[in-house]
């Protein structure tokens, strides 16, 4: 049973006869005695107020019929002139409710369409079943257009248009975008760390820069291209050039020009203008920049990723391709879960003591506590990079994701639907 219910009378424009609001009362009721029981959301969607067109000297309001009136109370009206700012809206207030599965009661002529649109502002978290809308039209109560079978390429690109226009109208939440640098990082690269502030996501553990969209999020693409967008116009890169590790908790590097791989945790380039970004909700979104060389690459370091090694096969990549020298090679580990919040069970963190007693605390306890952070370190210096040219107690940069929800997205802290920072790194053109 669908736990959502959206009467799609966007298109719909009822006449000026005395008994159309009849029409839109028997319809009203049918989805109230079907749905009202089960549902928690019941809602019109519409163009404009639901209102007769004007007709001569007669104008008559379907609002002013007292059993309308009382009907429409039990629904929520969203009534915006655009399809774009109408769902939005609308997939808004089933987040706020937390529900998932939604039954489209829609004019077949619309259903199409509709579909379209949908496809671009949900993801495969969201449910949808389609109905025909029911609505008599004897005596022309009720106009409607030809039913629509397939989207053009052309329809196509006015609806994705219409939805950017719309998101790129939106304001930013939670305060300014803030992107955090390095002084270590030369100009000749543009480089920085986000924060969870200033783009458009709206639900809670995602507000509101995610830069990360999935199948088990409810952010989809659109929100976070936004946002992306955003961080470009900042930042002062083409998004158009813009590309992020495919994580697979591992060691493997795809060194750009080369095939890509279907899963990778670290990327190397010396193509200039084009953007290479590292995700971290918790996990290390590590940046590397070779000033000397003119190259660059970028690592996503999970407690796994640490102990398989990525930050040091990131710096292999840029020694093997482009003759990079270890002396010449800044690593800089962006913001992370630090030990505080971090803790494995005693057969993972074991490796890690291995590696450095240090890694390690409460080493006795069932779960103990992690510092990836430090492992990471340990591992670039024991591989040749010099202590002094990596760049891991910033302050920005080493507050522990976790501990501060108004500045970071976590996944220890928030669970599955989590949002995701990123640290990103280009050569100048």
């Amino acid at each position: 049973m669908a736990e959502a219910v959206l009467i799609d009378f966007f298109s719909l424009k009822f006449n000026s006869q005395k008994n159309s609001h009849q029409v839109l009362l028997k319809t009203l009721n049918a989805v109230r005695y079907h749905h009202a029981a089960k549902a928690k959301f019941l809602c019109i969607m519409c163009c404009n107020s639901i209102s007769c067109e004007r007709d001569g000297e007669h104008n008559f309001e379907l609002e002013a019929s007292n059993g309308l009136s009382a009907l429409l109370r039990e629904f929520e009206t969203v009534s915006h002139p655009s399809m774009a700012a109408s769902l939005y809206t609308i997939k808004q207030k089933i987040d706020e409710k937390n529900l998932s599965s939604i039954k489209v009661i829609v004019p077949k002529h619309r259903k199409t369409l509709l579909k379209a649109f949908i496809d671009q502002l949900f993801t495969n978290v969201y449910n949808f079943e389609f109905e025909d809308l029911q609505v008599t039209l004897r005596g022309g109560l009720v106009k409607q257009s030809t039913e629509i079978n397939m989207i053009t390429d052309q329809e196509q690109e006015a609806i994705q248009n219409e939805i950017k226009t719309y998101l790129r109208s939106l304001p930013a939440l939670k305060g300014e975008l803030t992107i955090i640098t390095s002084p270590l990082i030369s100009d000749i690269f543009l480089h920085g760390f986000t924060t969870r502030t200033g783009g458009i996501s709206y639900i809670p553990t995602l507000s509101s820069f995610n830069l990360f969209s999935s199948s088990k999020r409810r952010d989809p693409k659109v929100v976070v291209q936004e946002n992306l967008r955003r961080l470009g116009n900042a930042a002062g890169f083409d998004v158009e050039k813009f590309y992020q590790i495919k994580t697979d908790h591992a060691n493997d590097v795809w060194i750009m020009g080369r095939k890509e791989p279907e899963s990778y945790d670290g990327i190397t380039t010396n193509q200039r203008g084009v953007t290479i970004a590292a995700l971290g909700a918790d996990c290390i979104p590590i940046v590397f920049a070779d000033p000397v060389k003119k190259a660059c690459g970028v690592a996503h370091s999970g407690w796994r990723g640490t102990l398989l090694g990525v930050a040091m096969a990131t710096v292999h990549a840029l020694i093997t391709e482009y003759g990079c020298s270890l002396e010449d090679i800044i690593v800089v580990l962006g913001p992370s879960v630090g030990p505080c919040c971090f803790t494995l069970p005693r057969e993972s963190a074991k490796e890690f003591h291995n590696l450095d007693p240090e890694c390690v605390r409460l080493f006795d306890s069932p779960n103990p506590c992690v510092d990836i952070r430090k492992a990471t370190r340990i591992l670039l210096e024991r591989g040749g990079i010099l202590p002094q040219n990596i760049q891991d107690l910033n302050q920005d940069l080493n507050i522990c994701t976790s501990c501060h929800p108004d500045k970071f997205f976590s996944h220890v802290r928030d669970g599955l639907n989590f949002g995701t920072q990123i640290g990103f790194i280009s050569i100048r053109e």
